[in-house]
């Protein structure tokens, strides 16, 4: 199994914005896709720091998704709310609990 991890950085006062942008545009897009198993998107409403974590079958999976466009479709729906350029990681998960 395989993690992808974006951290964000969005306005604080924009993060119920950024909450309601995932659960209509993020989440029917993510459940259609290959190999996705789940994700949880985390914040802190006082720094606007979020780390979003989704969990894939295979590495082949979660670099699809990645390569596809389909990450930058994502992004772009919050593209006027970050106040930095997200950035991304794809790990390997060694151990699930």
């Amino acid at each position: 199994m395989y993690a992808r991890v974006v951290t964000t950085y969005i306005k604080p006062e924009s993060l119920d914005e950024a909450v309601e942008i995932w659960r209509e545009k993020v989440v029917p897009t993510l459940k259609g896709a290959k190999g996705f198993k789940s994700s949880f998107m985390t914040g802190d409403r006082k720094t606007g720091k979020g780390v979003v974590f989704s969990l894939w079958e295979t590495e082949a999976d979660a670099t699809v998704w990645n390569t596809s466009g389909k990450y930058q479709e994502v992004i772009s729906h919050f593209a006027r709310l970050f106040t930095a350029p997200p950035t991304q990681e794809q790990l390997e998960v060694l151990v699930q609990v």
